[in-house]
């Protein structure tokens, strides 16, 4: 199980439709996902606030893929100790952006919300959990939640 929120998660196997997508990933990254969480943002209104994502299951330094599609959103980084450095990146349709080294530490990122009309948006994070010896991790709320304790492989070709 993964920490996400305060709510007990147990996520079930991957969809068929999303292998294809984290084999490529796996493949350009030369990271073994083995989790992906799915966020719906049905308009302006929902957002993400700011965060870092480092929990202890995922790393010192994790990798985290997210894959963006429908509207574009506005995403923002800030620095933890240096709030005035800011960066901020529109992400279209298709668009994939991958945090990796010291981003966690040194950053926090959100999805503002915006009072422009924008259509919905999913995003895909995907992200390697390595083991925890506590099986008493917590889950997540408001989203989907896809994940497999083996370093993921492609799946067989199909004939």
């Amino acid at each position: 199980m993964y920490r996400y929120s305060v709510f007990q998660h147990d996520p079930p196997s991957w969809p068929e439709p999303l292998l294809p997508v984290r084999v490529r990933l796996v493949r350009e990254t030369g990271v073994p996902f083995n989790s992906v969480l799915a966020n719906l943002y049905r308009d302006g209104s929902d957002c993400m606030g700011w965060h870092s994502d480092d929990e202890p299951e995922l790393g010192a330094q994790p990798v985290i893929a997210s894959l963006s599609l429908g509207a574009t959103r506005r995403f923002v980084f800030r620095h933890r100790r240096d709030p005035s450095r800011k960066v901020a990146l529109e992400l279209p349709h298709g668009s994939l952006l991958v945090m990796r080294g010291d981003t966690q530490k040194d950053y926090r990122h959100a999805l503002p919300r915006t009072a422009k009309h924008v259509g919905p948006r999913i995003n895909l994070t995907f992200r390697r959990i390595l083991p925890t010896p506590s099986s008493s991790d917590s889950g997540a709320f408001g989203c989907r939640m896809f994940h497999d304790t083996p370093p993921c492989t492609p799946p067989p070709a199909r004939r």
